[in-house]
């Protein structure tokens, strides 16, 4: 094995260089939140210290209310609702103070949690109720219209009503034996290119992301400052609320990204770290999303601060690849390198051959956090999974010398243009590179000749005059005769979801042409 890459060139397999992490044993009774209150214990910091903060309201919750209200929760979800093992919750809401407190809760009661973007339409809420299928649902005021009727009766987490129950639910908790192999969570994949799927995760998938993630985190004097702009219904928010515990961290939690008052709370609270969305970094300096430009712009703009990045998707609950320290954060592009317990292949799409560093392939990942599965589709699974435990992530990627991970772009949305293969990713980052253009996004469009054209929306600086031939002249001056932008249209803004990822589904539907329609050569 290449000590450098950990490449092994007889099985054409990466594995992890990291320190191993130690998990515990699978046939263990331990839920998510007693492992990450026993890593919590270990770090003896005192039960007054802040666990969350509300920058708006200026409310904060110690360590002690919060394991407080987390029992008195559960004890009332568990002998009033009568809530059990195998139910499962579904959360409309968007973040605030009581969530954590309301995962812990479900989850220390073997409840399933399965929490959706506020933002998502009756319809899709539909979708994904008949997926996970609930028998209770939590929401805010502003979102329980939006819900069908289940079981029991919608929760508003934002009443007076649930913060007397979390203050006082005169019942007493009855321990509840959680297996590691229980799903702790059915979370929606982003739907970037077709219908919107649920993600089964276990207990151990989140248990085995906490390890890793503290067994390589840096020893402080002090708890953490976090301020938290991710929505907890994505899977960075949800492995965040037992991160931020485990760790003993205080967390600011923001309902949603507004740039100004992260500023004020970053200066209010004397946050150390933040947890962002490529989107917000490009907000904070400009250019492509986590590309050299960007990162050139925002190390500028901000010298003292360490940008770390790092690759997952809902699939491996999260990160799987990551930068640690400022020795690995200057390989500027890349999404790191790969966790401990991890192991990783690069397979060519057509021969499934493996293959050797810098060549680029679909990347294969297994490993202990790797979800259970989607529920209820079958095919689904299947053509994710491979007989030997490999999932297909669907990404183009490659790995250098040194093990760290490049993404290239999605395999399902490379564009074909004459038998070419050009990745969108690599022309959006070109876009973003010019100085009056902010953001970018590139699809393909049938072409009768050519099968597929690239085409480009773009968002222009306020008040810029650029013209569309110029932009494309500006691309086509860049790159080879297939990569070419050859449609362009200009547009107020780039439709992305929670976690930044360009929708380019819904700019393919606006754009569809009758069939045959030539493209503008």
């Amino acid at each position: 094995m290449d000590p450098k890459s950990g490449f092994n060139s007889l099985t054409k397999t990466f594995r992890s260089l990291r320190p191993p992490v130690h998990l515990p044993q699978e046939h263990t009774f331990i839920s998510a939140p007693e492992f990450v209150f026993s890593l919590r214990t270990k770090l003896l910091w005192p039960d007054d210290s802040v666990a969350l903060i509300d920058p708006v309201t200026g409310q904060q919750i110690s360590y002690s209310e919060f394991a407080r209200r987390t029992k008195s929760l559960a004890a009332y979800l568990q002998k009033v609702i009568k809530l059990s093992k195998n139910d499962t919750a579904f959360i409309l809401s968007p973040n605030s103070l009581q969530l954590p407190i309301l995962y812990f809760s479900l989850l220390s009661l073997g409840v399933i949690i399965s929490p959706a973007n506020p933002l998502a339409t009756e319809s899709e809420i539909y979708r994904q109720v008949q997926l996970s299928k609930p028998v209770i649902a939590f929401a805010a005021s502003s979102t329980v219209h939006k819900l069908p009727k289940l079981k029991h009766r919608t929760v508003l987490i934002d009443s007076p009503e649930f913060e007397s129950i979390m203050m006082n639910s005169r019942h007493e908790f009855d321990d509840v034996e959680v297996r590691q192999s229980y799903l702790a969570a059915i979370m929606y994949s982003s739907g970037t290119t077709g219908r919107v799927k649920g993600v089964m995760l276990t207990h151990r998938n989140f248990i085995a992301q906490v390890s890793g993630f503290c067994a390589t985190g840096q020893k402080r004097k002090s708890p953490t400052v976090v301020l938290f702009t991710m929505p907890y219904f994505h899977v960075v928010g949800f492995f965040n609320v037992l991160k931020s515990v485990a760790l003993s961290e205080t967390v600011v939690v923001l309902e949603r990204f507004d740039l100004k008052k992260m500023l004020k709370a970053i200066e209010e609270f004397r946050v150390t770290h933040i947890v962002l969305a490529p989107p917000v970094v490009v907000a904070l300096s400009k250019g492509a999303p986590l590309a050299n430009d960007t990162i050139t712009a925002f190390t500028a703009r901000f010298p003292t601060v360490l940008l770390l990045q790092a690759y997952g998707l809902t699939e491996s609950t999260g990160g799987i690849f990551r930068t640690e320290g400022p020795e690995e954060s200057i390989h500027w592009g890349s999404g790191g390198r790969l966790s401990a317990g991890y192991e990783a292949k690069i397979v060519d799409p057509e021969t499934r051959e493996a293959l050797p560093p810098y060549q680029n392939g679909e990347l294969w990942i297994r490993g202990p956090s790797i979800m259970k599965g989607y529920v209820g589709d079958e095919d689904a699974t299947s053509s994710t999974f491979l007989p030997d435990g490999w999932m297909r992530t669907g990404d183009l990627c490659y790995i250098d010398d040194d093990g760290f991970l490049f993404v290239v772009d999605r395999l399902k949305e490379l564009i074909k243009y004459k038998g070419y293969q050009v990745a969108p990713a690599e022309l959006e980052q070109l876009l973003i590179s010019h100085p009056e253009i902010i953001d970018a996004a590139v699809i393909p469009y049938p072409d009768k000749e050519a099968g597929q054209v690239p085409m480009a929306f773009v968002v222009r600086r306020p008040q810029s005059t650029l013209k569309e031939e110029e932009i494309m002249l500006f691309v086509a001056k860049q790159v080879a005769p297939q990569k070419k932008i050859r449609r362009l249209a200009l547009i107020d803004s780039i439709p992305k979801n929670a976690a930044g990822k360009i929708l380019r589904k819904e700019l393919i539907t606006k754009v569809a042409p009758p069939p045959g329609t030539p493209s503008r050569l």
